[in-house]
């Protein structure tokens, strides 16, 4: 007997039975990269020249080239390039940041790390970025940086945000973790402001597990963030075979924030696909648009012609909860979860409420738009968007079941509030 009327976190039978493309994935390519380093020398930067450029330069050199820009610096984690884009651009103790008031918490924690304090800035609804006006109207005189976030398939008004940097005479940041290879007229983001700051983190569209990225144009800002993310110390300019590749410089006090050469060697792999990958998840993107047009009560973030390549790290799906039932949207999304057998997740609980930076000394924020968000809005991750476009169609099918049957949402149990995605 078919029960299809009973949804799937009820016991129900699941629209979706097959798995959905695994992520983070390997290739050959990938596994002859990594045994190419176990059988080396060389596993760090901190190992012995032995020859030939190692990986993290290859990378490093490669990610610049993607971004039409002359520098990069690995990290061994998205939270070290905060950190070390932060240092390079003088931010510290008693200094005040902008940060979105809806992102993952590491923006916030990495500047109250400096000794400075993030001030919390509410979003705009169309891109769930920090809000140009709302930017405005938090700057005081200890301004000293904006942390700009391109969020979940969002990017943030650029134009609006390099004018105010220009106009203020302050840098802008881009964190970029969530949006390897997006554009915005044409340019990559991560090329507009003074800096822009990737994670390699599992999740992210460009992986090797732990790792992240600084890039700039600006020779002084680089040489800086080459030596807080390695102990103070920078390439020497002719390296020698058997020696160290890294001299001390002293300039700054840095810290080991370095990443690996198998790290190295996975995302300069990584880095050869995911363009073709990007292109796939946004036809999958503009199927699933096309469906959802037929869908009442779920929208997809608006298109801006500005945003020239979108990519999706999570797609956003806005639920208006008066077309299920008046459910919150936690329900919904755990019960989207259990009829496609992959994570359906709310935004992250907006800054100001998050317990791990209740002991910052942040100013109290006023952020409408970000808890709107938080009560509207669900994510697919992207390795969805990696299956045919039948998978499309089996997330649709998905939510009208869960439409119809939305009034028995209100039965499911509250669980503890989501922190993350």
């Amino acid at each position: 007997m078919s029960d299809d009327g009973t949804l799937a976190a009820f016991g129900g039978r699941p629209v979706r039975a097959r798995p959905w493309p695994r992520w983070p994935r390997a290739t050959p390519a990938t596994l002859a990269a990594v045994t190419d380093v176990l059988e080396s020398s060389r596993w760090a930067l901190s190992g012995p020249f032995d020859g030939r450029e190692c990986y993290e330069r290859r990378f490093a050199r490669a990610f610049a080239e993607f971004h039409g820009v002359p520098h990069c610096t690995p990290t061994a984690n998205g939270t070290g390039a905060l950190t070390i884009a932060l240092q390079a651009l003088g931010v510290g103790r008693g200094d005040e940041v902008l940060v979105p008031g809806l992102t993952w918490v590491a923006c916030a924690s990495a500047v109250a790390n400096l000794g400075a304090v993030p001030v919390l800035v509410d979003i705009d609804p169309d891109t769930l970025a920090m809000s140009p006006a709302a930017a405005r109207a938090a700057w005081s005189e200890r301004t000293a940086a904006v942390l700009l976030v391109h969020l979940c398939c969002g990017v943030a008004d650029l134009d609006a945000f390099a004018d105010l940097a220009r106009e203020r005479g302050v840098p802008l940041l881009e964190d970029c973790a969530q949006a390897h290879g997006a554009r915005w007229r044409g340019r990559p983001v991560g090329t507009l402001g003074a800096i822009g700051c990737f994670s390699m983190q599992q999740s992210k569209l460009l992986t090797s597990g732990e790792g992240g990225a600084a890039i700039t144009a600006d020779d002084h800002l680089h040489d800086r963030m080459e030596q807080y993310r390695s102990d103070g110390r920078r390439y020497v300019d002719e390296p020698v075979a058997g020696r160290l590749e890294l001299v001390e410089v002293g300039a700054v006090q840095g810290r080991n924030l370095c990443i690996s050469e198998l790290q190295a060697a996975v995302l300069l792999d990584g880095l050869g696909r995911l363009c073709q990958e990007n292109e796939v998840r946004a036809d999958r993107a503009r199927h699933l648009g096309s469906l959802l047009e037929k869908v009442e009560g779920v929208s997809m973030l608006p298109p801006d012609s500005r945003v020239t390549t979108r990519t999706y790290y999570n797609l956003v799906l806005r639920f208006e909860p008066a077309a299920f039932a008046g459910a919150p949207v936690d329900a919904v999304a755990r019960a989207l979860s259990a009829e496609l057998g992959t994570m359906v997740n709310p935004l992250y609980v907006p800054l100001d409420r998050h317990p791990l930076l209740a002991a910052t000394r942040m100013p109290p924020a006023d952020l409408p738009e970000a808890e709107r968000a938080r009560r509207t809005c669900a994510t697919l991750t992207h390795p969805v968007l990696l299956d045919d476009r039948t998978g499309m169609e089996d997330v649709v099918a998905a939510i009208r079941k869960v439409q119809r049957l939305a009034a028995d949402l209100l039965e499911l149990p509250p669980v503890a509030s989501r922190l993350s995605f």
